[in-house]
């Protein structure tokens, strides 16, 4: 439980962060961890609680109070054994979570004063990658059953591990040059760096599992291919098909879909830091750029926060981030998300401490330019709440030459799912209740069955979904 009243002798301490007029002009990660005596000091905060509800904030359920405890004492390799009982890539979580669970800590109940639990996640993990406690697991025995996963996101990559080290084959199909899904090209180099995901990924190669990147599944090999050659096929493409905004002028160049961007400029710092993997696509004939334009972002989430982050590394001559939604309250509203839930409240990202301006409570009406170029945004003020309507008299104008829509996702590409006619739920998302699908031995898990969603929910999804592939095969011994 940590030390006995430490929550009453410690203060809470932030996460370092290097300075943002510094870190803006490279690509290294820009957080770093507290020293070791620090951080046991975080770890003694966390009291014995009588329920813990940050298990309950966490989608894994990781065994936090435990793990906390084992740092506090100073017994680290014990740390990454507890940790790794519930969650396979904690150094993704560590970095990318939003971090539910301290949210739910009950020391959040004095707004603030959570247990610092996401970084001291991250130094455990990055600790037992330090001293080599990290290795891979094979399995001592095979149970003969083969199985093919589409998509290498967290999800996927959670499940496979999983059905691996439970004696299955597994074979992994990316349509992308390398393994990670978004983890890898979604998210930006500074926020994790990419040799932790192939770091990870050659975990997972030397327990067995096979990665075949390139391989669009439903172009280069059909889901009736992988049904006849394996004993089961899990999907887990993710969410891709993003939110558009219809309004006049989207179809002027320099509109662009946020991924979209994100994709471009993730594969150009790859060629930049000599780390492009076989099989990359060659730079593009007009690469989506942010230099020395005037940028703005239409969302108000991480992908939008990644957005205005990249265009300050590429020298953007301003940035600017909307969103339709009205400012939530600088604290927590006990009236709408009383604790343990998750507070909706104000934030401000990394991305806009290091520059920028927000606007929230916006309604875009048009996009405008010529020679088919964009160079004008128009918006209203709205008030806040549906429908959004543009309150009259407010109308802007501003200068815009390269408009990103990170609007979030809406569901999987239907494709891939409609070609052996899976059931689909209301949201278009795969109809898969406990995992399995409308197609015998077909399985579904992370956001093409939930909806788009956070990383921890991901290897949930592909963890329990891997629990029912196993017992499925099972079955048909």
């Amino acid at each position: 439980m940590g030390k006995l009243g430490g929550f009453l002798e410690i203060d809470r301490a932030e996460s370092l962060e290097r300075d943002p007029r510094r870190r803006v002009g490279d690509f290294r990660e820009f957080v770093r961890p507290l020293p070791l005596a620090q951080l046991r000091e975080q770890s003694a905060r966390c009291m014995e609680c009588g329920v813990p509800f940050c298990h309950h904030g966490c989608p894994l359920g990781n065994l936090i109070p435990d793990w906390n405890d084992l740092v506090y004492r100073d017994r680290w390799r014990e740390a990454i054994e507890q940790l790794h009982r519930t969650n396979n890539f904690p150094e993704f979580t560590g970095r990318l979570c939003p971090a539910p669970c301290e949210a739910a800590c009950v020391l959040e109940i004095r707004e603030g004063d959570a247990v610092t639990i996401k970084q001291i996640e991250l130094s455990i993990v990055d600790r037992a990658w330090e001293e080599g406690w990290i290795v891979p697991r094979p399995p001592v025995t095979s149970t003969g059953h083969t199985v093919a996963i589409v998509g290498s996101g967290p999800a996927g990559l959670a499940c496979a591990q999983q059905l691996r080290r439970a004696g299955h084959s597994v074979v992994i199909f990316e349509r992308d040059e390398a393994g990670g899904g978004l983890v890898r090209f979604g998210v930006p180099e500074f926020k994790i760096e990419k040799r932790l995901v192939e770091r990870r990924l050659q975990q997972l190669l030397d327990e067995g599992v096979e990665l075949r990147t390139g391989v669009d599944v439903g172009v280069d090999v059909t889901m009736d291919e992988l049904r006849r050659d394996f004993d089961a096929v899990v999907l887990a493409t993710g969410s891709r098909v993003p939110r558009d905004l219809p309004v006049p002028g989207r179809e002027l160049d320099g509109v662009h879909f946020a991924m979209n961007y994100l994709y471009d400029r993730a594969r150009a710092i790859d060629r930049e830091l000599g780390q492009a993997p076989l099989g990359a696509p060659p730079p593009p004939a007009e690469p989506i750029t942010a230099t020395a334009k005037h940028v703005v972002v239409i969302g108000g989430g991480d992908t939008g926060a990644d957005c205005v982050a990249q265009a300050h590394r590429e020298g953007a001559a301003s940035v600017t981030q909307i969103e339709l939604l009205g400012e939530p309250p600088p604290t927590r509203p006990d009236d709408m998300t009383p604790w343990p839930r998750w507070p909706m409240k104000l934030r401000t990202s990394y991305a806009l401490n290091e520059g920028g301006t927000r606007d929230f409570a916006i309604t875009t009406t048009r996009f405008s330019g010529s020679n088919g170029r964009v160079e004008e945004i128009e918006w209203s003020q709205n008030d806040g709440t549906p429908p959004f309507a543009p309150i009259p008299g407010t109308e802007e104008r501003r200068p815009a030459e390269l408009v990103l829509l990170g609007m979030g996702f809406l569901h999987p590409e239907p494709a891939l799912l409609g070609e052996v006619g899976l059931e689909r739920d209301e949201r278009g998302n795969a109809k898969a209740p406990a995992y399995a699908t409308s197609a015998d031995g077909v399985f579904a898990a992370g956001d093409a069955r939930r909806g788009q969603s956070l990383i921890v929910w991901a290897i949930n999804e592909g963890r329990e979904c891997a629990g029912a592939v196993d017992r499925f095969l099972d079955q048909s011994r």
